[in-house]
């Protein structure tokens, strides 16, 4: 950083620019919570930010409980001892705590990894005797280890005490750089807020963190992940608990936290920020109560005898966890690929952990070829996506990943079957995002149940009613709503070798599957053209003239209809999306990048098989790139 301001000073003018965006601007938090490159600066994801997210998530949830406002000036007993401008910032730690490096910018994983519970077990002490439950319905506390006595002696007077019937908040984090470190700091956080602070007791994948929320029946959740960005960036993922059901927050709870974490900032210094190491620690059994809710999705049937198949983790905290569900749901063990089967947050053999990136999964298909593997199997690195290829002779490299729309719809034709089998179809419903393939409605219908298409983004789709699946097309798959409110790629996993056992059965491969849906509810083919700019703004002058002037067709396609959701439509919440249906029974949405300087425009198509599908998304693609040229892209 010292290098990085003398350079600025000499007039550097990369150097300049490097400072403005780390101080210009603060990284907000919204509904994603908060996401962004590590490094000092009010703009990058550090000890501060998190202290401050932390303590607004705090406020918030007492004031949701009824709770009166903290002391802003209460001294804590262990105290940040530097603000945003500095690079590392030191925690003047009791005795007992072992001194490490907790840069920010730091190249070591910060004591991500295996090691990583011991250090959670030193600073909560030794085991405290459990209250007794029931054995149907545990309380939180058969499930945690206590915070030691030692450790709360230390604690000074003006630390709150944490009530009997004080609301609860879970924290998870997973193998990225310093996810360790800002969860211990936001338990801290939290705990000395008065608040019962659970720590999950070691990395693990971010749908085990959404299933603890419901499993403690707490107020709040959060995970430490930046899920597939590249290696240097890091998040913040809030959940609620109550009636939000362990889903991801939506407005206003966003506005309303983002309100207390800028009150937080706006105080500056982080030091009056009350800590207590009363935090307690989540025992084992919430980790084995997910791994016996996720194994019941789809118990290996006899056509799982002899299945060979390929597994990746992405360099990510999937494979312990699923590796224990495929030892309980009695499916084989697959062919790793080792390279990438352990933590690890430098993510060294690729350039961006994500499975849908060109070339993420080249380790997996050479594994697949050596083994003459019949799928592969790929999460991304906390767990909560899932990729799926399989053998494709006309393929690069003889295999071929499929979409995320092939896979949703493959899961949902299995969901919509289980659901009719009960004979209980009322209220039961499909749920994808407005840009996932309209073909999950068919299936819906075909077997009478209610569909929800919704804004993108889970913490919309895990609250359809009656959700019996749910999934969008960046891979993100919600298979079993009664116990995870959110995408969950262990447990879709699961289900995807549920139907390839039960298709090996009877003699048929998963590419048969895809053909039997086409069969069944016709050939639905989908792409996704979009343009990345400098200027952010042209985006929005793409939009308004969009809307000012609709066209009249797309790709030699009339246009029947536009929906515009500026200020939502039917059941649909305002957003900035337009939404074009072709003569055909084509369809165009166009939307900008929630994350990135690009203007998308997502196509899908229905066809009489699957080649004149391919032929009626390759042309309509070719009128979307016209389309944009023409409207000043």
């Amino acid at each position: 950083m010292r290098a990085l301001i003398e350079a600025a000073e000499a007039d550097d003018a990369a150097a300049r620019a490097e400072l403005d965006d780390r101080f210009g601007t603060r990284l907000a938090f919204g509904t994603a919570g908060l996401r962004g490159a590590l490094g000092a600066g009010t703009n990058r994801m550090n000890r501060v930010l998190v202290a401050q997210a932390a303590a607004g998530l705090a406020a918030y949830v007492r004031e949701q409980a009824g709770l009166e406002p903290l002391g802003s000036a209460a001294e804590a007993p262990a105290t940040l001892a530097a603000d945003a401008d500095s690079d590392a910032v030191e925690v003047a730690a009791p005795a007992a705590d072992t001194e490490r490096d907790v840069s920010a910018e730091s190249d070591d994983d910060a004591g991500a990894g295996p090691d990583t519970e011991g250090a959670a077990s030193d600073a909560t002490g030794e085991d405290a005797d459990a209250e007794t439950g029931s054995a149907d319905e545990p309380t939180a506390p058969e499930l945690t280890e206590a915070p030691s006595e030692d450790a709360l002696a230390a604690e000074g007077p003006e630390v709150p005490g944490i009530l009997d019937d004080a609301p609860i908040v879970v924290i998870g984090y997973d193998g990225r750089r310093n996810s360790d470190v800002f969860a211990r700091d936001s338990a801290e956080i939290f705990a000395g807020a008065g608040l019962r602070a659970i720590l999950l007791p070691r990395l693990l994948p971010t749908p085990v963190l959404a299933f603890a929320v419901r499993h403690f029946g707490a107020a709040a959740g959060v995970m430490v992940t930046a899920s597939h960005n590249p290696p240097d960036d890091n998040g913040y993922k809030v959940y609620l608990g109550g009636a939000d059901d362990g889903s991801q927050i939506v407005p206003p709870a966003d506005g309303e936290i983002a309100a207390h974490i800028d009150r937080v900032a706006a105080e500056g210094d982080i030091g009056t920020i009350p800590r207590s190491l009363g935090f307690e620690t989540a025992t084992e059994d919430v980790v084995d109560a997910y791994i016996e809710a996720t194994a019941a999705v789809a118990p290996a049937p006899e056509g799982a005898q002899g299945l060979t198949w390929v597994y990746t983790a992405m360099h990510g905290v999937g494979w312990q966890t699923l590796s224990r569900i495929l030892q309980t749901a009695g499916y084989p063990e697959p062919v790793p690929v080792a390279a990438q089967l352990e933590p690890d947050g430098s993510f060294p053999t690729v350039a961006f952990p994500n499975p849908e990136e060109p070339g993420a999964m080249d380790l997996s298909f050479e594994a697949a070829r050596e083994a003459g593997a019949e799928l592969v199997i790929a999460n991304d690195p906390d767990a909560d996506r899932l990729a799926v290829a399989i053998p494709d002779e006309t393929a690069e490299g003889g295999w071929r990943r499929l979409t995320g729309n092939e896979i949703g719809l493959l899961l949902g034709w299995r969901a919509a079957r289980l659901v009719a089998e009960t004979g209980d179809t009322a209220g039961a419903s499909l749920a994808c995002s407005l840009v996932s393939s309209p073909g999950l409605q068919t299936v819906a219908e075909h077997y009478g149940l209610g569909f929800h298409a919704t804004l993108t983004g889970f913490k919309w789709i895990s609250r359809a009613p009656g959700i019996a699946f749910g999934f969008e097309e960046a891979l993100g798959y919600l298979v079993n709503p009664g116990t995870v409110r959110d995408k969950d790629g262990i447990s879709a996993a699961v289900a995807i070798l549920g139907m390839v056992s039960e298709a090996r059965g009877r003699g048929a491969t998963l590419r048969d599957l895809l053909a039997e849906f086409d069969e069944l509810f016709g050939a639905f083919a989908s792409d996704q053209v979009s343009i990345r700019v400098e200027d952010v703004s042209q985006i929005g002058r793409i939009m308004a003239a969009l809307r000012d002037r609709h066209p009249e067709s797309v790709g030699g396609v009339a246009v029947d209809r536009v929906d515009d959701l500026t200020d939502g439509f039917e059941d649909l919440p305002p957003g900035d999306v337009l939404r074009l249906w072709l003569a055909d029974g084509s369809r165009v949405i166009v939307r900008p990048s929630g994350t990135e300087p690009k203007l998308k425009l997502y196509l899908d198509v229905r066809g009489d098989d699957r080649d004149d599908a391919a032929a009626r998304i390759a042309a309509l693609a070719d009128g979307a790139r016209a389309l944009l040229v023409e409207y000043g892209g």
